[in-house]
């Protein structure tokens, strides 16, 4: 009989770390998750017991990390804000590198992005890219997932265009909308995830779904599917930013960056290799239309409230 593995999770009390988390019980491991919300409502229940990252204090993390067979990594921040950076974000996962080489963590299954760059000018993907280098000269057994768009019932960029669709008039999109993207549903994605957990070898893998679309189809197959088509306006960057902004202080929330729109432009959410994900996003919408969209997604909720569990 195979021996019951000790496994960590960052963030198993939010959206990727979730499902992956899940995942890993059905497996019959035991599993402990990192996190900055230990007090977050979860359906785990005293099958995971968490712990604070402890970024600012290395040898407790060190410790809790002890006997662990894989560290799956979700761990980053979307964009910048007064109360987390990227620059924080990288430095932060530099040390939960460190503290798992010095634990003894056999393995480390690490979220990047799609289309990583030391030379990018943006820092989501320098940053992530400066992490993959890092990664890799840690001398730790690693597999890479690069993923485009998550998406499942706690996501917030698919959830948040439903919304918009169900309460814009017209729906603006930057420039053309020819720029791709590649979503991948998040159950697939943690599953991938597992599944290179158990590998020995080191991957880097494009973890897309099977659908590929333009961000204006995108857009218009969502709002055929959920019944709220509008009419779709080509929108300059600057324009799209400003009609961001004003809705962020309608919700309290970031809608969207100049930097999330830059990368977007720059087709850097899709890649030229096959998908690893099965689900199509559209026959997933279809499924979900009644709940999609219902609610706005707000991310800076999430990072200010560490009790409530993410709305579904």
């Amino acid at each position: 009989m195979k021996k019951q593995e000790l496994h960590a999770v960052t963030g198993a009390y939010g959206f990727t770390g979730k499902y992956i988390a899940e995942i890993l019980l059905k497996k019959k491991h035991s599993v402990i998750t990192l996190t900055n919300s230990v007090s977050r409502q979860n359906h785990f229940g005293d099958r995971i017991k968490a712990y604070q990252y402890n970024f600012d204090q290395p040898e407790k993390l060190v410790e809790s990390l002890q006997g662990i067979e894989v560290l799956y990594n979700t761990y980053w921040v979307r964009f910048n804000h007064k109360l987390f950076t990227h620059q924080n974000a990288v430095k932060n996962t530099l040390t939960l590198f460190e503290a798992a080489r010095q634990a003894g963590v056999k393995k480390i299954v690490h979220v990047s992005i799609t289309n990583p760059s030391l030379d990018s000018e943006l820092e989501y993907f320098q940053g992530k890219a400066v992490l993959e280098e890092e990664l890799k000269k840690s001398g730790v057994a690693y597999s890479i997932l690069r993923p485009a768009v998550l998406f499942g019932r706690e996501d917030i960029l698919i959830n948040n265009i439903a919304w918009l669709l169900r309460k814009l008039p017209v729906f603006p999109v930057f420039g053309y909308g020819s720029y791709r993207v590649q979503p991948i549903y998040v159950r697939d994605f943690a599953e991938l995830a597992v599944l290179e957990g158990q590998r020995k070898e080191n991957a880097t893998i494009n973890a897309i779904g099977p659908e590929t679309y333009t961000y204006k189809g995108l857009i218009e197959k969502i709002g055929d599917i959920i019944g709220t088509s509008k009419p779709i306006v080509s929108v300059s960057p600057l324009l799209g930013y400003v009609t961001g902004y004003c809705i962020s202080k309608f919700v309290k929330d970031v809608v969207v960056t100049k930097e999330e729109i830059k990368g977007l432009m720059s087709d850097l959410l899709a890649v030229d290799t096959q998908p690893t994900g099965k689900t199509k996003l559209s026959q997933w919408v279809q499924i979900n239309s009644d709940i999609v969209g219902m609610k706005y997604a707000s991310e800076l909720s999430r990072r200010v409230n560490r009790e409530s569990a993410y709305a579904v």
